[in-house]
């Protein structure tokens, strides 16, 4: 299996590199911090007129057709950096569009994605279960269109989202759903997240829905596929920036006359820090080849859940020792290390917490009768 990122790869890898660096500052994320909407726009607009937003849908659609491999390797680096925008949410519902939608629907929601001006956001989680694909939420035929009715938990960035993708329960199995933000039925409850950013709890009482493919044929579960594999990318980032963050305070801070990173003890942090954002970006890696072609399901589903619980467990591990590692300074909520520890936690209990990963993965092996 080769995990090389190829020309394409990189090229976009470098430059949201340049921008999140030149844009990201910590005077920035700041100020976004205290903003209504908790979105950097300004950064939005430069990401999208470098054609970062668009490069992961197909080509048929105005994009250059890198998929999920484009949407990791921009995604860490947006997590490398902690930049507060909605990248996960919106550009997973848009590969969930542009693959499942009619192209009455791709003509609604890929334009505004492509030229910065409005994005999707997704409706995956809710209170009472931690399975994604399991939704209490319900959807009902109403003639040529559905209507919904549920609470979704903590939608991401509904700030600035013209459509939201909503997953919900129908007589043959999961479905995805359309819903607009201002439909009759909807009522926004604002939340804040532990990471700073806004979200909101999205109750919909008989709300028009337009269906995203054919409920029942996979849509939904490709939408959970992808942001789980979206969510493993952020924190693969995350991860390692807090591992910068550290090297470089150990680096500089001494103790008795000698530089901290001398010592074994905060080696072993380091060394485990180094290990598990290894394990992470390896099972990542084997995640977006999974859900390449040829595709099977249940390896698909088997590598993207060993991708996330390995960014749940491991990624909250390691914010963990690097925040322990700086001392003091590491709870200073305003110092910059302090935002992947926040991030970090944000991400670990997203579309479920490493315990529910397992149950889901030990269902899987079990299913198919794989042996340990």
């Amino acid at each position: 299996m080769d995990f090389s990122l190829g020309e394409e790869l990189e090229a976009v890898r470098d430059l949201a590199r340049e921008i999140f660096s030149d844009r990201a500052t910590p005077e920035r994320l700041r100020e976004v911090e205290t903003s209504p909407g908790r979105v950097d726009e300004r950064l939005w607009a430069d990401l999208a007129t470098a054609g970062l937003l668009t490069a992961v849908l197909p080509e048929r659609d105005g994009g250059a057709g890198l998929g999920t491999a484009g949407l990791c390797v921009l995604l860490e680096e947006q997590g490398r950096h902690v930049a507060p925008l909605p990248l996960w949410p919106a550009l997973t519902g848009a590969l969930a569009v542009a693959a499942h939608g009619t192209g009455a629907q791709r003509s609604a929601v890929l334009p505004a994605l492509m030229d910065g001006t409005g994005r999707p956001t997704v409706a995956l989680e809710e209170f009472t279960t931690a399975d994604p694909l399991a939704p209490r939420t319900t959807a009902v035929a109403d003639g040529a269109g559905w209507r919904l009715s549920g609470l979704k938990a903590v939608v991401p960035a509904p700030a600035g989202a013209r459509h939201v993708l909503v997953t919900a329960a129908t007589g043959t199995g999961p479905g995805l759903f359309l819903v607009a933000p201002d439909a009759g039925g909807v009522n926004w409850e604002y939340a804040e997240t532990t990471s700073h950013d806004m979200s909101a709890h999205l109750t919909l009482r008989d709300t028009p829905a337009e269906a995203v493919g054919t409920p029942g044929d996979g849509a939904a579960a490709d939408l959970v596929r992808n942001a789980s594999v979206a969510l493993a990318a952020v924190q693969a980032g995350v991860a390692d920036g807090a591992l910068r963050h550290a090297a470089g305070h150990l680096r500089e801070r001494e103790q008795f006359g000698r530089p901290l990173a001398t010592f074994q003890a905060v080696q072993h942090q380091l060394a485990d820090c180094y290990i598990d954002i290894e394990a992470m970006r390896v099972t990542l890696r084997h995640a977006v080849d999974a859900l390449a072609e040829p595709f099977d399901e249940g390896r698909a589903d088997r590598a993207v859940l060993v991708a996330k619980w390995w960014a749940t467990e491991g990624g909250l591990n390691t914010v963990h020792r690097v925040q322990h590692v700086h001392g003091g300074i590491g709870v200073d909520t305003d110092y910059p290390v302090h935002r992947h520890f926040l991030w970090g936690k944000q991400i670990s209990t997203t579309l479920g917490g490493a315990g529910a990963d397992l149950e889901r993965l030990g269902a899987l092996l079990a299913g198919a009768g794989v042996r340990s």
